[in-house]
């Protein structure tokens, strides 16, 4: 989704250097895969391989760090991630101090249920929820404007107002998201005034809003780590 791809280099010192696109630097297991081979690991592996990529990049100066984390340092750490509460998320919210987390939902109950338990857990390792963001939120017809909820509507606003944290925007069904995302240009770069380009430069908004505006109660509950 970044355009980004090939043979990751390392720096005099042993530590990755990360590619860079659209002035975003990024670390991922992707450019370490080749073609369609899965990755089967278990807990311990996936949490070394987190702080590869954490604290073994040359990463430089930051203005934010986001971790996406797929389902199942450091001025702010912001973790985003889709619902589950798994080792890699629980092992980064008790070894790191973390900013915040963004709980991302699409709206029908079952994917909300696991949004809610993914919350508590960040909760429950002391990491500051700083809302939820809904995906996929409404189609809008490109010819004739009709909006339609295929996924229910409502839900995710819900359970952000049941969390006590706000919910930060709504991600539209859109097939220009899908097109850009897949040749790696996104959509606030290709159309910011679109409705999806706004909605995300909002959430994005919002988050630094909420970054800048509340300490973090993270940063006083961890320790502090060192590498030797």
């Amino acid at each position: 989704m970044m355009a980004l791809s090939g043979d990751q280099e390392a720096s005099e010192e042993g530590l990755l250097l990360p590619p860079e696109n659209h002035r975003v630097k990024c670390m991922s297991m992707g450019f370490f895969m080749k073609g369609d081979t899965p990755v089967v690991w278990r807990g311990p592996i996936v949490n070394s391989a987190i702080d590869r990529f954490l604290m073994g990049t040359a990463w430089g100066h930051l203005d934010v760090l986001v971790v996406d984390m797929p389902p199942g340092a450091l001025d702010v750490l912001v973790v985003e991630m889709p619902p589950g509460t798994g080792d890699a998320q629980i092992g980064l919210g008790q070894r790191l101090p973390l900013a915040g987390a963004v709980i991302v939902s699409t709206p029908q109950d079952v994917a909300l249920l696991d949004a809610r338990r993914g919350a508590q857990m960040f909760r429950k390792v002391h990491v500051p929820l700083l809302g939820l963001v809904e995906n996929m939120a409404y189609y809008c017809c490109p010819n004739c404007g009709h909006q339609d909820n295929i996924f229910g509507s409502g839900g995710v606003a819900a359970a952000a107002e049941d969390l006590g944290v706000p919910l930060l925007g709504q991600v539209p069904l859109n097939g220009q998201i899908r097109h850009q995302s897949d040749i790696g240009v996104p959509i606030v770069m290709t159309a910011p005034d679109s409705p999806a380009g706004q909605a995300y430069s909002s959430i994005a908004g919002q988050v630094k809003a909420r970054l800048s505006s509340a300490p973090c109660e993270a940063f006083a509950k961890q320790p502090t780590i060192t590498i030797d």
